[in-house]
């Protein structure tokens, strides 16, 4: 009887010293993260048969159970993955959106005073005070460009660094994960039953770790043991074995990095679209979305602005009577070809028309029989047979024989803002005026007036303007007809030309405009604008491109970088909302894990308190079953 009050003793004292041993380590963990409160799983021995029936004998420990929900924990892993990818792209997308809006660093204050400097030229075109504030206003508008592409090249620069240290931490937490897997694997033998909690929640911890960085899913396999896999289903741990992600030059624009993952020896690229959370896919969509976007949309303002008015300006004739020449330079299109191409093949890519350039980048691929381009922002795409083609404002054409399964990046605008320069130092070779000059005979009895007189595009040879040319009105029977005749030599041009009031007479590269009806017998005379110092008709016209529309879509200079600003500054706004509410769902997914994983140090007083007088009482029960062997001894004696 002893023997056996004995044994029942001595199985409540283990069990209650084993409640209270989880029960304190639960406690010295309560701020442990990811761990998981622990509970003693316990049930009756065996009883023993007697005649009396069925006799009890104390109790055993089965386990140390680990209070864990598998989808409460997927959940927070899940949510930590978007959360980490949210806030990455908004800290980034914050810097360009405090940049462009801000009026010190931006470019609109900058726009306005180089369009101010040109309406000081039209106002004063003889003074050269004016001309150089123009110039210097030129210089400063350039510096902006430059200044402002230099902190959006330093923030792609940034991002690779971010993507090298991400990649890092990524392969450390997988080399942690195999290395638990196999301690994991040791210490439980294949005992499903019996399991080491606390490995299995520094695993999850580390689980957590690196969902922040990159997005990942875990299976766990029959002997306790975790596989991870990222992208599109790629594997980054399978068992004890951890791949290895490297951020290596794409091959296709090497300023940016791509991802590689190697595992088994063999080495596969990770494709970014496929990332799925975490800081390195905020740092890709940064990257690819919203820092090219905004590089391309720079520059492609700065190429529309230097086209539009260098066509202009060369239209004009400067401070000497000459000819005017390129005022600004700007970026070309970048052409890369990818590194994996054949050949040594090369296409060229040539801007024919600013005001039709889009924001996008473009692939041309060869296949051995046709051209494919395709236009990255939509995907749109187009094949041809040969080349060259034009393209939204481009011309694509061969510059050396290609390979089938060439392909090459095309960079038209991404260079723009960059190299926008200014190409004229000297305040004379501003051409504010017209290089032609209209005047009236002296004798005209009607009343037409010179309405509007320019050169017309493409800017004509100086020969072409040196010629005066007349013309002469003749009204017969209410019908007006012009001729048109060579001053310098008398000899008629054109004659009996049909004449329409408000219609232009074009001839020797100018286009004259008349207001009025002109008599018969008046006369026009049409030629170089010599010593034309106080003209200013073509600072005028250069001026009046501040408001014309000269990017796609119908949009001016001002209104293109304004919707570059509010595009960035949407963007953010949506990011930080988003971004806030992922935050609170992260916060939510650990809460709902905590209420049933967390340790409640109120409850495990409790069980504290319990198990204590648990174990005093199996003590009593000890001293009871000594008390009563004692006596048995003595009837002996």
């Amino acid at each position: 009887m002893s023997s056996s009050l004995l044994g029942i003793g001595i199985s409540g004292l283990s069990a209650a010293q084993t409640g209270l041993s989880t029960t304190s380590h639960n406690i010295s963990n309560v701020n442990t993260p990811s761990y998981s409160r622990q509970e003693v799983v316990q049930s009756s021995n065996l009883p023993s048969a007697s005649g009396s029936g069925f006799i009890g004998q104390g109790v055993q420990v089965n386990t140390v159970r680990r209070i864990y929900s598998d989808s409460l924990q997927q959940q927070v892993q899940q949510t930590q993955a978007n959360s980490s990818q949210l806030e990455t792209y908004y800290a980034q997308i914050t810097r360009i959106d405090n940049l462009l809006a801000d009026p010190a660093s931006g470019l609109s204050p900058v726009l306005n005073d180089f369009f101010t400097g040109v309406q000081g030229v039209a106002t004063n075109p003889g003074d050269t005070p004016s001309r150089q504030v123009l110039l210097g206003t030129a210089q400063s508008l350039a510096t902006r460009f430059s200044t402002i592409n230099d902190q959006l090249e330093q923030l792609r620069s940034g991002v690779n660094q971010q993507v090298q240290q991400s990649v890092g931490q990524v392969n450390a937490y997988a080399q942690e994960i195999a290395n638990l897997n196999q301690r994991i694997a040791l210490v439980s033998g294949g005992n499903a039953a019996q399991v080491p909690n606390d490995l299995f929640d520094q695993r999850d911890q580390l689980l957590n770790d690196l969902n922040k960085q990159i997005g990942a899913t875990v299976i766990k396999q029959s002997d306790g043991t975790a596989n991870v896999f990222v992208g599109s289903g790629q594997a980054l741990v399978l068992g004890t074995d951890a791949g290895t992600i490297s951020a290596v030059a794409d091959t296709q624009d090497p300023s940016n990095l791509q991802l590689t993952i190697q595992t088994g020896g063999a080495s596969v690229r990770l494709p970014t679209s496929l990332l799925q959370g975490g800081t390195l896919t905020g740092l890709f969509d940064f990257r690819d979305n919203t820092l090219s976007s905004t590089e391309n949309n720079l520059g492609r303002i700065a190429i529309a602005l230097a086209g539009a008015f260098n066509d202009q300006h060369e239209l004009g004739q400067d401070k000497n009577g000459q000819a005017g020449v390129a005022f600004f330079g700007a970026g070309v299109p970048q052409v890369i070809p990818n590194a994996s191409n054949s050949s040594s093949g090369d296409v060229a890519v040539a801007i024919n028309s600013p005001a039709q350039l889009t924001n996008s980048d473009y692939r041309l691929q060869y296949d051995g029989t046709n051209y494919t381009i395709t236009r990255l922002t939509d995907s749109t795409a187009q094949s041809f047979t040969t080349l060259p083609q034009t393209l939204d404002g481009l011309t694509f054409s061969v510059a050396s024989a290609l390979t089938s399964g060439d392909n090459f990046l095309i960079e038209p605008t991404r260079t723009g803002a960059r190299d926008f320069s200014v190409l004229i130092s000297d305040p004379a070779k501003i051409a504010a005026a017209a290089p032609v000059r209209g005047s009236i005979g002296s004798s005209n009895t009607g009343t037409g007036a010179v309405s509007s007189l320019s050169v017309v595009p493409p800017p004509p040879a100086n020969p072409s303007l040196q010629s005066p040319v007349r013309v002469s009105f003749h009204v017969l029977a209410g019908v007006t007809t012009y001729d048109l005749i060579d001053i310098g030599s008398g000899t008629p041009i054109s004659t009996a030309n049909s004449y329409t009031a408000g219609t232009a007479i074009t001839q020797n590269g100018w286009s004259l405009t008349l207001s009025g009806a002109p008599g018969d017998g008046d006369t026009f005379s049409v030629g170089p604008n010599t010593n034309g110092v106080a003209d200013s008709r073509n600072a005028v016209l250069l001026g009046s491109l501040q408001t014309q529309s000269l990017i796609t879509g119908g949009a001016t200079l001002q209104n293109a970088y304004g919707q570059v600003v509010s595009d960035v500054g949407n963007k953010a706004h949506e990011l930080q909302v988003t971004s806030k509410v992922q935050d609170q769902l992260l916060k939510q997914a650990q809460q709902s894990k905590e209420s049933v994983s967390g340790v409640n140090l109120d409850e495990e007083a409790t069980n504290l308190l319990r198990f204590q007088q648990a174990y005093q009482a199996s003590a009593k029960t000890l001293a009871t079953a000594g008390l009563i062997f004692s006596t048995v001894l003595d009837l002996f004696r």
